[in-house]
């Protein structure tokens, strides 16, 4: 009688079938007459004594060891006088063998991999070949073809790195955005621009590193970093061009204010070492060439246009640098650098920043500018820039409003005035520009000042990647 309980275990040696682990089994309980049982006993090879004792419902064999002739059809039930006869020690395994790694691929490719392999050869000779021969000779071009497959998987990875999605993939997905958060007019413009400083950048050191090595040997590159390079330049984008704060940047690019405030000064050290490489200084002939017709009526020989504009930064506790650099024009603490505009609109002249307390005229002779300048030039400025005793030693003229010397100004002088403050507002939109970079819409805190230079001449540089510059803006 089968046994259908979910508790029953085989009791042959070397079986470990259960109800629970194989259902579809049946279970039979030992027969009741003695000679049967006892050939039962036999067939098992197990003795009954203390540690082998029969019980009913629990002693149990398991269909496996039956034959199927054994079994009545569809009723899970045996004949009368059959005993088992399928034992692992007579060649049957009661579980399912698992297959060698050679018969799954036999299986598989449809020939028995472990037979020899043949090939023909010229004298009609069979050669056994083994599986693995480590002693043949490399077939003649075998080398090229391993360089081809390796150069065209270095090709594959590359491609697949660059296709990484970044930070900046994920925020940066249209113009409008790129405007946004970088200040570029466009994703062909910024991506001219990251071609040109992606080559040195991936040598970069980060400027701690920079601190420890003194001056020491060339330094070595710093170790592979978390972020990307170019999420390292929009981290940098995010800061000065959208102004926002390190802890939101830290947030976005999911690492510590450390690394951020450590990326954006070097980056900031690094894009004014680059871009301070590039002369933007124009010739005359670059100035003329490309001179508004405008310019080319009321002075036909300006080469450049000047002005200053201060910067708000916090104030610091000591009083002697307070009076250094608090500005009298703005009423507040600030640095205060000098701009250079050619009439076509491009920035040709960057000063560093000096505190704000110093005057144009003496901003102007410390600049360099005048070195600058050949004689016979013109520079167009405001009234505030009483440089023309410093622009006649170089041989240049000073262009300026005319000063109210009566009660009022002449028709010639307002005719004159107006036509300077139209063409002189190129000088103007530029610094707005400039001013535009949100890093600038509060007081720059004094933990930046060794760096604030930096930004500032990028600031400026950068404008001349936003696009031309039009009178009739």
């Amino acid at each position: 009688m089968a046994e259908s309980s979910s508790r029953s275990f085989c009791c042959v040696p070397q079986c470990s079938n259960s109800k629970q682990k194989q259902p579809y089994l049946s279970f039979h309980d030992f027969p009741s007459n003695a000679l049967q049982r006892k050939k039962w006993v036999c067939a098992i090879r197990r003795d009954e004594g203390p540690t082998f004792v029969i019980r009913r419902a629990s002693t149990l064999v398991c269909s496996q060891h039956f034959t199927a002739a054994d079994d009545i059809q569809g009723s899970c039930r045996l004949k009368v006088g059959v005993v088992p006869s399928l034992f692992q020690w007579n060649h049957f395994y009661v579980q399912p063998q698992k297959q060698s790694a050679y018969e799954r691929s036999s299986a598989r490719q449809g020939v028995d991999v472990r037979a020899p392999k043949t090939v023909d050869v010229p004298t009609s000779l069979e050669v056994s070949i083994k599986d693995h021969d480590y002693a043949a000779h490399t077939p003649p071009g075998a080398l090229d073809e391993a360089l081809e497959y390796i150069a065209e998987l270095e090709t594959r990875l590359k491609r697949i790195s660059l296709e990484t999605p970044t930070t900046f993939s994920r925020f940066c997905v249209s113009d409008h955005t790129i405007r946004y958060y970088t200040r570029f007019p466009s994703q062909e413009v910024f991506q001219i621009f990251w071609e040109s400083v992606c080559p040195s950048a991936t040598n970069l050191v980060y400027w701690t590193k920079a601190q420890r090595m003194g001056q020491e040997a060339s330094p070595t590159p710093s170790p592979a970093r978390k972020v990307q390079l170019i999420d390292e330049l929009f981290m940098y984008c995010c800061r000065v061009s959208n102004g926002l704060r390190e802890r939101v940047i830290a947030d976005i690019f999911s690492v510590s204010m450390a690394t951020v405030s450590r990326t954006i000064i070097t980056w900031a050290n690094y894009l004014y070492f680059v871009l301070g490489s590039v002369p933007i200084w124009m010739s005359r002939e670059q100035i003329s060439s490309s001179m508004p017709e405008k310019f080319r009526l009321f002075s036909p020989n300006v080469r450049v246009i000047l002005d200053c504009t201060e910067i708000r930064c916090e104030s610091p506790t000591s009083l002697t640098l307070h009076s250094e650099i608090f500005s009298n024009y703005k009423s507040t603490t600030t640095f205060k650098g000098l701009l250079g505009v050619a009439p076509c609109g491009a920035v040709t002249f960057i000063s560093r920043l000096y505190t704000g307390s110093i005057s144009d005229k003496e901003i102007t002779r410390k600049s360099g500018i005048l070195d600058l300048l050949e004689p016979g030039d013109e520079v167009m400025a405001d009234k505030g820039f009483i440089i023309e005793d410093m622009l006649t030693s170089v041989g240049a003229r000073l262009i300026i409003p005319p000063f109210k010397r009566d009660r009022q100004f002449s028709k010639t002088d307002c005719e004159k005035t107006q036509t300077i403050a139209r063409l002189r507002i190129l000088v103007e939109r530029v610094i707005r520009r400039v001013k535009e970079n949100h890093i600038w819409d509060s007081a720059v805190p004094l933990s930046l000042s060794g760096t604030i230079d930096q930004i500032w001449h990028n600031c400026c540089f950068m404008v001349n990647y936003q696009g031309p510059m039009f009178l009739e803006q």
